[in-house]
């Protein structure tokens, strides 16, 4: 298994690389549902085992909203999305219209839709800057605290959570006085981890 804290300097990069692009997409993505503009920060990376990068984002106290996708194809393994609950809730009401139903389902059928589109943007960055094929799965969501969502995801992903890679990215809408905040984590299938770092030419 890959140890997240020996990483060299160009497995690092190239792995920023991939974050660059896939929420470079991610904004595309955004701004073409919304029909405006969407500027996205530079991302961060976070690299390291599912229960450290999680408790780096939040709280185990805070409300996030997490939507998990498997992936298959070239690539094994499942993605996870997590908003904090506020900017979840920002991101529905700016992509639904005042006079439109805003129950619950409506809320979490759009919010899963959304989150759908943006790991797909940062899975079919990496599937093209590799050659790779990666097919995703339906999303399925959970709202609640961090420590609830860490405990559903670790017996959820068993072995394989050893290392993930975490980009934070910040989507910029202009009139808001904030950006969101959304925490893309991918955790692929050890094979799947030594077959990325291959095709990028940086392993050791």
């Amino acid at each position: 298994m890959i140890d997240a804290k020996c990483l060299s300097p160009e497995q690092l990069d190239a792995l920023k690389e991939v974050a660059n692009i896939g929420s470079g997409h991610a904004a595309t993505s955004l701004s073409q549902l919304m029909g405006k503009k969407v500027m996205v920060r530079v991302p961060k990376i976070l690299t390291g085992p599912l229960e450290d990068v999680i408790l780096r984002i939040a709280d185990p106290n805070d409300v996030v909203v997490s939507v998990l996708m498997y992936f298959l194809g070239d690539l094994t393994g499942r993605t996870l999305l997590l908003y904090p609950y506020e900017d979840g809730q920002e991101l529905t009401s700016l992509l639904m219209p005042a006079a439109q139903e805003n129950s619950a389902e409506v809320q979490e059928s759009l919010l899963k839709e959304v989150s759908n589109i943006l790991s797909c943007s940062y899975m079919n960055a990496l599937g093209e800057l590799l050659g790779l094929l990666i097919l995703p799965s339906v999303p399925g969501m959970i709202v609640d605290m961090v420590g609830a969502v860490l405990s559903s995801v670790v017996l959820e992903f068993g072995r394989e959570k050893d290392f993930i890679f975490c980009v934070e990215s910040e989507f910029d809408f202009g009139e808001m006085e904030k950006p969101l905040r959304a925490y893309f984590l991918l955790l692929p299938d050890t094979t799947s981890l030594e077959l990325i770092l291959k095709k990028l030419n940086i392993m050791k």
